[in-house]
């Protein structure tokens, strides 16, 4: 008869057996080898398409444009278009919209990035016909007249104005991207002043831009939990007939990274400053660096795990600056990337912050030792990110939408997870001295008495 240490002993070999097997199968699971992610894709008389048909009831249909704020021939374009989607159309108004989408249970959404305008919506699966329909509808048929404009969108434009000059870290990031690339990616995601409304914004013009915006050139339709054959049925039957110029694509310059610096003096007692540095493109553009992914995780900033400070450099670094919120992050785009540590908080936490991530990025790019323990886990983590994409139906279809209008082919997740499998040390030290190598980007807002110049960070601009 086994003893009461003996059957502690037995039970703890038992539950590490198990644990280690279930930790097994959810590798098995998590591999990108498993194919789960893949998009299937076609082509309806120029209008692309792809899906992913994920098990369950429900469905996510995006219409996605090539008409980000990268785009737009004048300033507040984008933003202005994105107000008039489910407005009234030749056939429905407003009204009738609204209550049909909601008498279908679905909810609908509309979002813009620096290359993208996304339409989309959320609904039971049996639905998929009527938002193709509606999708159709929305991108020849809307009506853009002046007094909708001047009634509702002008304010609605003018509050989401507010609400970026009220928010630092909004303010900064935009102001790290046009230091760091000018022109096309560096317009801002929303008008920072009165006068891209008053000089260029107007329901003609907005019209104007549409046409070009929902061309088949632009435009690429793509779905989460929708049968490929089912979508591709609806798409040629409401898009076929619509009247969709073929049109051309919408075209930016090739984006060439520069660096500077800018300060911006603000009463808010959240200050924000950006670190920003070039980056790898997305994976279907021709310069996509997985390495950029692990340094991003590596640097960190920000726990993933409750109860725990987090193993990433950063988060270690300013764990004596406990006002400081500090997160790195990788802005992939189609032809160029921005790899930006941003860091929120009060002046001197922000300040010292600030000196901490800068010297950690030093340390790496001298080769310095990270370990394998440490450099196993941020490898582990990038993966992991890049894989969630999969779970996140939003960033799924704002990803595909984006590499099939901007380079003809969906974002496939498996072969991302594979590229960063395949990352060594040796390159991810090679890539953070290579962006010391450039000017960095630095901007900060907030009270510029306390917060850093670039130049005592270390930084070159």
């Amino acid at each position: 008869m086994l003893t009461s240490p003996s059957l502690g002993r037995h039970a703890q070999r038992t539950l590490r057996h198990q644990g280690l097997l279930n930790v097994a199968q959810r590798r098995g699971l998590a591999a990108p080898a498993s194919g789960s992610f893949q998009y299937q894709t076609g082509d309806s008389n120029g209008v692309k398409f792809a899906s992913r048909d994920l098990a369950g009831p429900t469905t996510t249909l995006g219409l996605v444009s090539r008409a980000g704020t990268r785009y737009q021939p004048f300033p507040g374009l984008t933003e202005g278009l994105e107000r008039f989607a489910f407005r009234t159309t030749d056939r429905r108004s407003t009204l009738r919209i609204t209550r049909e989408i909601e008498l279908l249970g679905a909810e609908q959404y509309t979002e813009h990035t620096r290359e993208s305008l996304i339409i989309g919506a959320k609904f039971l699966r049996d639905d998929l016909p009527y938002f193709v329909e509606l999708f159709a509808e929305i991108a020849t048929q809307t009506q853009y007249p002046g007094y909708l404009f001047h009634e509702e969108i002008e304010s609605i434009i003018e509050m989401s104005k507010k609400k970026h000059l009220a928010d630092t870290a909004a303010m900064a990031l935009n102001s790290a991207h046009a230091l760091a690339f000018h022109r096309g990616l560096g317009a801002p995601l929303t008008p920072a002043s009165n006068v891209p409304v008053n000089k260029y914004l107007s329901s003609e013009s907005i019209h104007e831009f549409s046409r070009d915006a929902y061309s088949k050139a632009n435009l690429a339709i793509v779905a989460n939990g929708a049968e490929h054959g089912e979508l591709t049925k609806w798409v040629n039957e409401f898009f076929s007939d619509a009247a969709l110029p073929q049109g051309t694509p919408l075209k930016s310059e090739q984006s060439k990274y520069h660096g500077g610096e800018e300060r911006i003096s603000h009463a808010s007692p959240k200050n924000s400053v950006v670190l920003a540095f070039p980056g790898s493109s997305s994976y279907t553009g021709g310069f996509y660096k997985p390495e950029v992914a692990v340094l991003t995780t590596l640097l960190g900033g920000q726990t993933s795990i409750k109860w725990s400070p987090g193993f990433s450099l950063l988060s270690k670094a300013t764990a004596n600056f406990p006002t400081a919120n500090v997160q790195t992050k990788s802005a992939i785009y189609s032809d160029a990337g921005l790899l930006y540590v941003l860091i929120t908080g009060s002046s001197g936490d922000v300040a010292g912050a600030a000196n901490e991530a800068v010297k950690a990025i030093k340390g790496i790019a001298e080769g310095g030792q990270i370990g394998q323990e440490l450099f196993a886990k941020a490898k582990a983590l990038a993966k992991f990110r890049e894989l969630e994409h999969g779970q996140n139906i939003k960033a799924g279809i704002q990803l595909t939408g984006a590499g099939l209008t901007q380079q003809g082919k969906p974002y496939q997740l498996d072969e991302t997870a594979k590229a960063i499998d395949g990352v060594t040390e040796g390159q991810v030290k090679k890539a953070a001295k290579e962006i010391l190598d450039y000017k960095a980007s630095v901007s900060a807002v907030g009270d510029l008495h306390v917060l850093p110049f670039a130049d005592e960070l270390g930084l070159k601009v």
